[in-house]
């Protein structure tokens, strides 16, 4: 997966990923972040955490070299992540979940890691789109034995937003936001997709949920917890209480 972010489209679909990891990560606070996979994308360098670490999973060590701007800090798997429990809490999985061999234990791992309100941020491959349209094509040509090329990295079925958005909800995580993006059409060649630049603003515009790529951000939420209020706000009401209590009990 990672050599066909060499080629026109992933250079294209890299670049506009990191425009929305740079944005999303930004003000997220913290102590420690973690991003598990694609060391070619810097998915936490605009994140002002202490402890900010890129690990990569095992099919990543099968490559000849390494897109990564600083060498990984570890090596891990999305299905059995080696971190206490609410350790984390920022998590960033930049084509993770398509690269896991069980995407939802994957995720179910995600939400065992983070501290309550600890923040997810999840990037893949939108299968409805005029992209997942051509390697769905090319997948039937190949079936049908008349050939076909696919168009995106063979990593088997890629999961849409709507079906991602589903396993968070399960998990009880509370969807923040979803972002789409990459509406140029599927062709190879860097000169025509410059030419279809226009189709960016048009297709966020037009059809906004139908975007080569997509970006969710997902907050877990732990049942029965609330954050407590600062102690200056209940000073007051608590004086109050003391003054009608006085009185009650005073002469007369």
């Amino acid at each position: 997966m990672h050599h066909w972010f060499d080629t026109a489209p992933g250079r294209y679909l890299l670049a506009w990923e990191q425009e929305r990891y740079d944005e999303l990560v930004a003000d997220i606070f913290g102590y420690h972040a973690l991003q598990l996979g694609m060391p070619g994308l810097q998915a936490l360098r605009s994140n002002r955490m202490p402890h900010r670490w890129l690990a990569v999973m095992p099919p990543e060590l099968l490559l000849e070299r390494s897109d990564a701007q600083e060498p990984p800090a570890l090596l891990a798997d999305a299905v059995a992540l080696p971190f206490a429990e609410a350790s984390l809490d920022l998590l960033a999985l930049p084509h993770t979940l398509e690269l896991s061999v069980d995407p939802h234990t994957a995720l179910r791992e995600v939400h065992r890691v983070l501290v309550p309100e600890g923040k997810v941020v999840i990037s893949g491959l939108n299968p409805l789109s005029l992209w997942g349209l051509r390697q769905r094509r090319s997948r039937l040509y190949q079936r049908c034995g008349a050939g076909g090329r696919l168009f995106l990295p063979d990593v088997g079925e890629f999961i849409s937003p709507g079906r991602l958005r589903d396993w968070l909800r399960l998990l009880g995580f509370e969807l923040e936001s979803m972002s789409f993006g990459c509406y140029r059409p599927a062709v190879a060649g860097d000169r025509w997709l410059q030419r279809y630049g226009w189709m960016d603003a048009l297709g966020a515009r037009w059809w906004p949920i139908f975007g080569a790529a997509y970006v969710i951000v997902a907050v877990k939420r732990v049942q029965g917890m609330r954050l407590l209020e600062p102690s200056w706000r209940k000073a007051p009401q608590a004086a109050a209480a003391q003054v009608q209590v006085a009185r009650r009990h005073g002469p007369g």
